[in-house]
């Protein structure tokens, strides 16, 4: 299924990639572009479909997924490398697609929720070119023995902020899942924002999309009349 795009209202110069969570699809994150009508007026918004997949913790049904998850106990044990790597591929293309049609890496923004969380965390520290911004709501690390290994040798998303935002009351994604995640990639070398949301379960809280339209608005602010940022 063709990715949700929602272009630009003036001049596109940066675009926001957002990956949605096991089950779910583009449309079901495609309120984000509604909700901040005028207020990103040079995004254009891009809202991927994942593939209907096997989940073996969902006996096995077929479902929209990014990778298939084994158990929730453990949600880091058994992991679908083959899956993972696989999506990993797609979302690069989709950033290249975009730097094809003339916007900088560097005014691209690639994030997501839970599932599309872990997939943008995992693909902007590995992307081969630097981004604007990186967020995952909800989400964890991938491949936490591997990933490190996958990373370009020039590194070019080391000074790349991320921020996360994850509810202490999240039953699926458990929070101290986040909180290891944010801790690990601090201790190699990343700028990780993590929001902890009083309450909240495996959700986005208003307060948090407020937070990361704050956050998107540092990372691409609209440019007006100045020109494109040169590309390096």
């Amino acid at each position: 299924m063709a990715a949700i795009v929602i272009p630009a209202a003036r001049r596109h110069t940066s675009s926001v990639i957002v990956m949605h969570g096991l089950g779910d699809s583009g449309s079901g994150w495609s309120f984000l572009a509604d909700m901040w009508k005028g207020k990103f007026d040079e995004t254009s918004f891009i809202f991927p479909n994942a593939p209907e997949i096997p989940i073996s913790v969902n006996m096995g049904m077929r479902m929209p997924g990014w990778y298939d998850i084994m158990s929730f106990d453990d949600i880091q044990q058994h992991e679908d490398e083959a899956g993972i790597t696989r999506s990993q591929a797609y979302i690069h293309s989709l950033i290249a697609k975009e730097i094809e049609k003339g916007i900088p890496s560097e005014r691209i923004v690639l994030g997501g929720f839970s599932q599309g969380g872990a997939m943008s965390i995992m693909s902007g520290v590995t992307a081969p070119s630097r981004l604007g911004g990186v967020f995952g709501l909800s989400c964890y690390l991938l491949l936490r023995g591997k990933i490190r290994d996958m990373i370009p040798s020039e590194n070019p998303n080391k000074q790349t902020p991320i921020f996360m935002g994850h509810g202490d009351a999240d039953p699926v994604v458990r929070y101290q899942w986040g909180q290891a995640t944010a801790q690990t990639l601090q201790e190699w070398g990343w700028n990780v924002d993590f929001k902890t949301y009083k309450g909240l379960p495996h959700s986005a809280a208003p307060q948090e999309i407020n937070d990361l339209e704050r956050y998107i608005k540092a990372r691409v602010p609209d440019l007006g009349d100045k020109p494109l940022p040169s590309k390096a």
